[in-house]
């Protein structure tokens, strides 16, 4: 019985009560993680980029078509093979 009356006394908190718990805005915790992921993400990119500047070979480049390559040389005043 003295247990019944020990409960009795004890009231759950309301919602008054709950609201004045200083916590974290829900809000900001959403802002944070997003956040944190999003620099994660850039950060990572960026280290994986660096990685690649040093340990992938260079590109290749494209072969200039004779074409192009004939345009150059007359833009430069020389005259093209052939010619």
């Amino acid at each position: 019985m003295e247990y019944e009356d020990d409960l009795a006394h004890h009231s759950t908190p309301s919602f008054d009560q709950v609201e004045n718990v200083k916590g974290l805005n829900p809000g900001l915790i959403v802002l944070l993680v997003v956040g944190g992921l999003l620099l994660t993400f850039l950060v990572g990119n960026y280290f994986l980029y660096m990685y690649a500047q040093k340990t992938l070979p260079p590109r290749k480049k494209k072969p200039i078509s004779k074409k192009k390559l004939k345009k150059e040389k007359l833009k430069q005043g020389v005259s093209a093979p052939g010619e």
